[in-house]
């Protein structure tokens, strides 16, 4: 099994893709530290800062020496020359709010996953023709559930994530499933700015908790 098949796998298994990022060094690795503890096992630090970088080095160190399972992956790739950076930090996948293909070939060589944010099925068929395996359809708030139960079937062999205006909500999340999303991405509505500033873990990790409880729920029914 490839590393990106695997991280495919876990990303689709826990069917929620945490993702955050506050400046703050400390902060980044509690939060990261607390979605361990509350069952998930890849989570998105998204590159929106000039801190994303050395503070995605110490999340890499932390994780490496006390969360073996996890996988931390960096979001908001636009170019080359941070897609190269972050892999030397040892970046578990990556994923971008467009589809960038010199990012797709760059990681394709590495047999390391790139999940592309596509609006359009013209998007979506390009990332599909450079071997992407996992689209992250962005933003899903734009886009709308009926985009995807619209397109699915077209893309049989695609795993689709849906990320931007998803609720931590069971209507909202099995919305997205029923549509055919294999997982969401939860950014400020679970790790909302407030209780980053406010160091808010027990709420963080028990709204966790509840949100990988309502995929559990979802998937019995």
């Amino acid at each position: 099994m490839s590393t990106i098949q695997n991280t495919i796998d876990v990303i689709a298994e826990q069917g929620i893709l945490p993702l955050y990022f506050i400046t703050d060094e400390n902060i980044s690795i509690e939060i990261l530290r607390t979605l361990y503890k509350a069952g998930i096992r890849a989570v998105e630090y998204t590159n929106r800062g000039p801190e994303a970088l050395s503070n995605f080095k110490k999340m890499v160190a932390v994780r490496n020496a006390e969360l073996p399972e996890m996988l931390l992956g960096i979001g908001t790739i636009k170019n080359l020359e941070h897609a190269k950076a972050f892999n030397d930090a040892q970046a578990d996948f990556f994923i971008s709010p467009g589809f960038v293909p010199e990012v797709a070939d760059f990681l394709k060589e590495k047999e390391v996953l790139y999940a592309p944010g596509c609006m359009t099925p013209t998007e979506i068929i390009a990332a599909e023709n450079a071997g992407i395996k996992l689209v992250k359809l962005f933003p899903g708030n734009i886009l709308g559930t009926e985009f995807l139960s619209s397109i699915k079937d077209v893309f049989p062999s695609l795993v689709f994530m849906t990320t931007g205006g998803v609720e931590t909500t069971h209507a909202s999340i099995e919305s997205w499933f029923s549509a055919g999303a294999s997982a969401v991405g939860l950014g400020s509505k679970l790790i909302s700015k407030k209780r980053m500033e406010e160091q808010d873990y027990p709420v963080i990790e028990s709204e966790t908790r509840k949100a990988l409880e309502i995929i559990h729920t979802i998937r019995k029914q």
